[in-house]
């Protein structure tokens, strides 16, 4: 999407349509744009800006605000892994080196392959199962150093498969 096919402008030109009568549409029609391309580049909130009439600068500056939303595009499989208080105590840096070293990425980065981005994460809620990772939505409470390999093993063997 790094140059905006007219197919894919007209989508993005429908998404900010359907929020024009919103008094603030702009978190709605990221969010939608998020959700349908996996990322919103320079080129989208350019668009966006024209259709809404918010400056860039506006836009910009609620995309990377939010952590949900992205300015890159995301692997398939998005490993967040929690750093917050009690997750941090019970090791997760290490969890995340780990992850860091087997996949060779940093945290914020995507394999080149698309199938991992790596996420550190502050509190994600789960403290009595600390320290927990969440690979697309899933679960993994206690995790430790040693089960990294092995979760990353079970989603490569899954490539690109749903």
């Amino acid at each position: 999407m790094a140059h905006i096919s007219e197919n894919g402008a007209k989508k993005i030109c429908e998404i900010c349509d359907r929020y024009a009568d919103e008094k603030t549409p702009l978190m709605m029609i990221l969010s939608d744009i998020q959700n349908e391309y996996g990322y919103i580049p320079l080129e989208v909130q350019e668009l966006v800006s024209k259709k809404t009439g918010l400056s860039v600068a506006e836009i910009y500056g609620v995309v990377t605000f939010y952590s949900f939303f992205s300015l890159e595009p995301k692997g398939k499989y998005i490993i967040g892994c929690c750093l917050g208080t009690a997750c941090y105590v019970k090791g997760a840096q290490q969890i995340v080196d780990k992850f860091s070293e087997i996949l060779g990425i940093k945290p914020g980065e995507t394999t080149a392959d698309g199938l991992f981005t790596l996420d550190a994460l502050r509190c994600i809620g789960a403290c009595g199962i600390a320290p927990a990772v969440t690979i697309n939505g899933k679960v993994y409470p206690k995790m430790t150093v040693d089960r990294v390999p092995e979760v990353v093993a079970e989603y490569r063997a899954l490539g690109g498969a749903n």
